[in-house]
């Protein structure tokens, strides 16, 4: 008689679910988030632990078992785009891994080869040409009284420079400066005009150079406060008045 011994299949469970929930953010180039991803593995744990309690064995039908992993990827990725493009990643990996692991015990060596195959492609799919080609990171920000928290986008192309120090720039949202600066969406989408003024001191103007695009100035200010990744640096922060496209708020230069 097969003996299930019920502390065990949590914890088994957890820990798959954990480490497939922190390798779905890897492999996007997302911060890793052990702690939103430890409770989504709690999630999974004790839905893996009920399903085997008499009385509960419906839980094991696939329905229940996609409400399960939707929770899941709520709790661990949150409800934005990327979000939800993660989180179809991850329940297509729970599924393959368990497809994958079925077909290992029985021996079937060709259909476990066909689950690799199907899971590089829709990784490939889900995250552009290169997986893992993006890189993003948590982002702290702080000036006077004001902290504003956001994520990053590390961008090889992003080369500007202080004229004064010759340090790296972060770009921000105009969004993120004015939570930061207290200034205007007018105000951050005019430079020139809003130097004149000195609204408040430490300002400056960073020039900067797009592609296909004729040259011109943002505004820029050394911040208080820079963490990136969790590291602590010295940064002078330009605020972009058009915003930024993506999922992030900052772009940030690979060698920060």
């Amino acid at each position: 008689m097969l003996e299930i011994y019920l502390d065990l299949v949590i914890l088994l469970n957890f820990s798959v679910d954990f480490l497939l929930l922190m390798g779905t953010n890897r492999l996007s180039g997302f911060p890793l988030s052990p702690g939103r991803c430890a409770w989504a593995a709690v999630l999974g744990a004790v839905y893996s632990g009920a399903c085997l309690l008499p009385g509960f064995s419906f839980l094991g039908a696939l329905l229940w078992r996609m409400v399960s992993l939707a929770g899941m990827s709520v709790l661990a990725f949150g409800w934005n785009r990327s979000a939800w493009k993660r989180g179809g990643v991850f329940v297509l990996l729970s599924l393959a891994l368990g497809g994958a692991a079925m077909q290992f015990s029985r021996g079937n060596l060709v259909s476990l080869v066909l689950a690799a195959g199907g899971i590089w492609i829709l990784c490939r799919t889900a995250f552009g040409s290169s997986v893992g080609g993006r890189e993003y990171v948590p982002v702290t920000l702080g000036w006077g009284e004001n902290s504003v928290s956001v994520l990053a986008l590390r961008d090889s192309g992003n080369t500007l420079r202080d004229p004064i120090t010759g340090e790296p720039v972060l770009v921000v949202s105009s969004r993120v400066g004015q939570r930061l600066t207290g200034l205007t969406q007018e105000q951050l989408a005019s430079p020139l005009e809003t130097m004149a003024q000195r609204p408040i001191p430490g300002l400056r103007l960073i020039p900067y150079q797009a592609v296909g695009q004729n040259g011109g100035m943002l505004l820029g200010l050394r911040l208080d406060q820079v963490k990136i990744d969790g590291k602590n640096q010295k940064a002078v922060a330009a605020f972009a008045p058009a915003g930024l496209s993506g999922n992030y708020q900052a772009l940030v230069a690979v060698q920060v």
